[in-house]
């Protein structure tokens, strides 16, 4: 058997196989609203047979969006057209998942194509963007505003609130984005994080904001869902996060109901050279599992039905999380399971489509 194609039950919920769309940003929203690409864009995932969906990164608030084009989950109108794309994924058999995010100082930015540069805080679409401390992501961009005692609170709020959001537009799996230079992640990096409050220097408390905010959702989000966290394994620079600290927080993680650990790398340095290989990022899902003994996902150049299936085989993640080769072929797991020789449930309005055995 296949054993990407075997079902993963985590709590009382069953995924069908271990292949996850990753959270990609699609910067097609008006005011953080979802709309009609955002359900055929993750709709087609789920008739194309992926156990698990996860939408893009989510604002908890305005000023948390990467772009002024960023999904949204800031307010309550936002639910309806979510939970339309939650009762699709759920009709065909699949689990829907959100990323929740903040992204800090890499907030106020264009779409990445007209060029992705950050807009001004005085111009239309732009705005002053908070951090861990007032340390600008590059040298040419605007310095954000150090988060104070009562910004941290509403960051911490804003989670919470998004959460009980989710659980209205019908989501069984939250993601927090720990990862990829955004908020949480710039509170977890020394290279980011400059404080000398609670919430900077040591370990313990660089990663105080990610444990408060794990504790605000917890107290809303119902204990037979899911919840995940996406971390930057490693900086990928010599004294910035590594791979030993991210054991080291998916064990405490572990400890405060933490489901999965996702596990990506860098984005919080500028300019950093990784050795972009296929899996690359698979040895920190490794890692993690092993030597913290917590469930993990695993992402990054997974783009071959066998290369996805020897992750999980070879016990290195629980989950194969695919971005880039679900939008080349959004049917990408009913294929694996043809080449891997695996079953899989087609819609019965495809089904004439079928490779044959």
């Amino acid at each position: 058997m296949s054993a990407l194609f075997s079902p993963l039950k985590i709590k009382n919920i069953e995924l069908k196989n271990r292949i996850v769309v990753s959270p990609m940003c699609e910067y097609s929203s008006v005011d953080g609203f979802a709309n009609d690409w955002h359900l055929v864009h993750l709709g087609s995932f789920a008739t194309g047979g992926a156990g698990l969906i996860i939408t893009e990164a989510a604002a908890v608030s305005p000023e948390g969006r990467i772009t002024f084009a960023d999904l949204g989950i800031y307010k309550d109108e936002h639910i309806e057209k979510l939970k339309q794309i939650t009762d699709f994924i759920k009709a065909q058999g699949a689990v829907a998942g959100m990323q929740l995010a903040h992204a800090g100082r890499k907030a106020s930015h264009e779409q990445p194509w007209v060029g992705g540069k950050q807009i001004a805080s005085d111009q239309p679409n732009g705005w002053k963007t908070v951090s861990a401390s007032d340390v600008p992501f590059t040298d040419t961009e605007e310095a954000p505003i150090a988060l104070d005692k009562a910004g941290i609170e509403k960051v911490k709020a804003d989670f919470k609130a998004a959460t009980v959001r989710a659980i209205a537009a019908g989501f069984e799996v939250i993601e927090l984005h720990g990862a990829h230079g955004y908020l949480i992640n710039q509170f977890l990096s020394p290279f980011s994080n400059k404080r000398t409050d609670e919430y900077g220097g040591s370990f313990e408390n660089r990663i105080r904001l990610l444990l408060e905010i794990i504790e605000e959702v917890k107290q809303v989000w119902p204990s037979e869902n899911l919840l995940f966290v996406r971390i930057s394994a490693t900086e990928w620079v010599e004294g910035g996060w590594t791979a030993d600290d991210s054991v080291a927080l998916a064990k405490i993680l572990k400890d405060k109901g933490v489901d999965l650990i996702d596990c990506s790398t860098g984005g919080n340095i500028p300019n950093v050279k990784i050795p972009l290989t296929p899996g690359y990022q698979v040895e920190f899902a490794a890692k993690v599992k092993k030597e913290s003994a917590i469930l993990t996902g695993a992402v990054g150049l997974i783009t071959e039905p066998h290369q996805a299936d020897d992750i999980v085989k070879n016990e290195q993640a629980d989950l194969v999380f695919l971005a880039r080769e679900m939008l080349r072929d959004p049917h990408f797991a009913l294929r694996a399971a043809h080449e891997l020789g695996a079953d899989a449930k087609w819609p019965v309005q495809y089904e004439r489509a079928k490779w044959s055995k």
